[in-house]
């Protein structure tokens, strides 16, 4: 069976650095942090009380008021970013075989906002009194839902939960699917909205999150000494795949090729990655192989990059085992220092600068890293693109997402040619 290619044909994102693609990728090349104090609940008594918040989204502008409502906030995002995405693609939605069009959208952790807002209405005295949208709006799978029935879409619909690799885990899935020939297109990506009571504290519970409090904007500082740990974002992504076939005959435009996709588990640690970078090692030998490149194919990674201690390092680790001598040419960046961790929706966001940065031929930067505040550990021979964006000419980038549970994804795109 001969395999189809499989092109990128619209992007949509929703993030703390702007509504819209365009104004995501613009602040992405001028090094602008989407951090700042928490605004979406109370959070003063808590050890970390900033976070990376959307500014200005209005759910009203992609749906109705009253559908708004049975929405989780998350999925409010999901809509947004898919909404753009297939508008940029230009598709004839009149004309379109809606059966052969299918939606993979992911979250790591789905509705914990409407999940908190019922449980904290719950009185034990009184009996449960339960809105008949608690479930729907809580599940991780209603966002590929709402998306495929808003458009009509009957081809393969499902969500991708790996934690942290979510978004990457259905960015392959898509790949997938449209170059075995099961689907001509697909909307695919992830959403998160986990900036609440429960996301915050659970995660601090963990040590997880910088509590850089009095500095929220230099808190996500990915391979500096002082790092403390990552700064959550909320945000969507969403990327249209297609069969080459497909774009060409419909005179669609074409931003990049997804050529690899590959997966592997770390089967170390409940929520550390592996200290050598064992199963960030095989997942990006697994995806180089499959998109059949030589690592020295490779001009750009956007890294994992949380700003945690432990999986800087790791995967710093595996990148100079898995590519030797070339790794020193790479550009690598963790735009997470600007976006803060998107958690389920990173991977489609990370794909998507991805796609920018072939386009543009620019690598966004790694901001916040200070002359003297150099770990030990880490080789700073690397480009690490600090602190500014680089022009280069990149014809291959890849993105790597590690999700608790050491769940690794990795996902390649390239220059499209003829």
């Amino acid at each position: 069976m001969e395999l189809k290619r499989v092109v990128v044909t619209g992007l949509g994102a929703v993030t703390p650095l702007g509504i819209g693609v365009e104004e995501t990728w613009k602040s992405l090349i001028n090094g602008v942090s989407g951090a700042g104090p928490i605004t979406l609940f109370d959070a003063s008594l808590f050890k970390t009380q900033f976070a990376c918040e959307i500014k200005g989204f209005d759910p009203t502008k992609y749906l109705e008021k009253k559908e708004a409502r049975k929405f989780d906030r998350y999925a409010q995002l999901a809509v947004a970013a898919a909404k753009e995405a297939i508008e940029d693609t230009g598709v004839d939605l009149e004309s379109a075989d809606k059966d052969r069009i299918g939606v993979i959208f992911a979250s790591g952790i789905g509705g914990i906002h409407s999940f908190e807002e019922e449980m904290c209405e719950y009185d034990p005295e009184k009996g449960p009194r339960f809105s008949p949208f608690f479930i729907p709006k809580m599940i991780a799978d209603i966002a590929a839902g709402h998306i495929s029935m808003m458009y009509g879409f009957h081809g393969p619909n499902f969500a991708t939960v790996s934690a942290c690799a979510s978004s990457t885990n259905a960015v392959i899935d898509a790949f997938n699917y449209v170059r075995l020939g099961m689907a001509d297109m697909i909307v695919t990506g992830g959403a998160e909205a986990p900036v609440s009571v429960a996301g915050v504290g659970g995660f601090n519970a963990m040590h997880a999150l910088s509590t850089r409090n009095d500095d929220p904007q230099h808190a996500s500082r990915p391979f500096s000494a002082s790092r403390d740990g990552f700064v959550m974002g909320e945000g969507a992504a969403a990327l249209i795949l297609e069969s080459l076939e497909h774009a060409q005959a419909r005179g669609a435009k074409i931003y990049a090729e997804v050529i690899g996709g590959g997966l592997s588990a770390d089967a170390y640690h409940l929520t550390a990655t592996h200290p050598e970078g064992l199963g960030a090692m095989l997942v990006m030998k697994n995806a180089l192989a499959d998109a059949g490149i030589k690592p020295e194919d490779v001009d750009y990674i956007n890294v994992h990059g949380t700003s945690t201690p432990v999986g800087d390092l790791s995967e710093i680790k595996a990148i100079k085992k898995v590519f030797g001598e070339h790794a020193y040419k790479l550009n690598i960046s963790s735009t997470k220092s600007m976006t803060g961790h998107l958690l389920g929706a990173a991977g489609a966001t990370e794909a998507m600068i991805c796609v920018k940065a072939v386009e543009n031929d620019i690598v966004p930067p790694t901001i916040n890293f200070t002359e003297g505040d150099e770990d030990p550990e880490i080789d700073y021979k690397l480009n690490f693109t600090f602190n500014k964006a680089q022009k280069r000419t990149v014809n291959v980038a890849l993105s790597n997402t590690f999700g608790f549970g050491g769940h690794n994804a990795s996902v390649i795109v390239k220059k499209f040619s003829k």
